[in-house]
């Protein structure tokens, strides 16, 4: 059965991009059609009612009709504007991160509605928590496990021995972790601690009420980060954009101000 030409779907705004002298293309993440393209036409006049409810991480209610090539927003409606995230660099960085994973990790048309619940939860924890970073850990590890990315953390990638409780080895390119007796041979790894590989297993495992129960101190925060971070570009092979501007708001606390210009472009990207 065809769909309708006019339809009403929940969706985050995950980025925009300028389109002649008025109009953006929204990538959408929706609940009902995952990720999709859309026109909002002259969103960027300064009468346009459109232009406060597609701003990237803006969780609204989209009327959209079928055009040629792409969806038209005919209406849209806030639903979570996420404000604290917007007001806050710290929080605004994580945010495009997160939008930035589900826009790299998924292809327009496939529906994935377990993720768009996993986004909109994570902008909600961001919104609310003093620990922004878990919230983001746990969203790259749910939709490396959701999309059949899954890293291996409880064997040895090669030699399949189960790992002990002591320093191991992590490599994206091997797919997991290996344990000191076949670290050898690899070039490409980096040392994992114990503590390391248990919030991994949590983070891949357990629900976000365990997870957020657990206290992640600053050192294993970083080592959780890099390893995550190098096996997303693994798989993407590629960068993903936001990340640098996350390092980008944490290196002027040795004392600059944040550059702020970064955030216009991440979002017009």
């Amino acid at each position: 059965m065809p769909r309708p030409r006019v339809s009403t779907t929940p969706a985050i705004v995950l980025r925009q991009r300028k389109l002649g002298d008025a109009d953006k293309i929204l990538t959408l993440f929706t609940a009902n059609r995952g990720k999709l393209e859309a026109v909002a036409k002259g969103v960027r006049r300064s009468r346009s009612k459109l232009a406060g409810h597609v701003e990237p991480l803006s969780h609204a209610t989209f009327q959209l009709a079928q055009g040629r090539s792409l969806f038209i927003v005919t209406q849209a409606e806030t639903v979570e504007s996420f404000t604290p995230i917007r007001d806050d660099l710290d929080r605004l960085s994580r945010g495009l991160y997160a939008c930035e994973i589900l826009d790299r990790f998924t292809e327009t048309g496939e529906e994935h509605f377990e993720l768009y619940r996993l986004l909109l939860d994570t902008l909600r924890r961001l919104s609310v928590r003093d620990d922004i970073d878990t919230p983001v850990r746990y969203l790259e590890m749910q939709t490396l496990d959701v999309l059949g990315y899954r890293p291996e953390l409880d064997e040895c990638v090669t030699c399949r021995k189960q790992l002990a409780a002591v320093t191991n080895y992590w490599t994206a390119a091997a797919g997991g972790v290996l344990c000191p007796n076949c670290r050898p041979g690899e070039l490409s790894v980096r040392p994992v601690s114990p503590n390391a590989i248990k919030v991994l297993r949590m983070l891949l495992h357990a629900r976000w009420s365990d997870v957020e129960r657990i206290t992640i101190d600053p050192d294993l925060a970083v080592e959780l980060e890099r390893a995550l971070l190098e096996y997303v570009r693994w798989v993407l092979e590629r960068d993903v954009r936001s990340a640098a501007f996350i390092d980008a708001v944490r290196r002027p606390r040795r004392g600059a101000r944040p550059p702020v210009g970064p955030v216009a472009r991440i979002a017009d990207a």
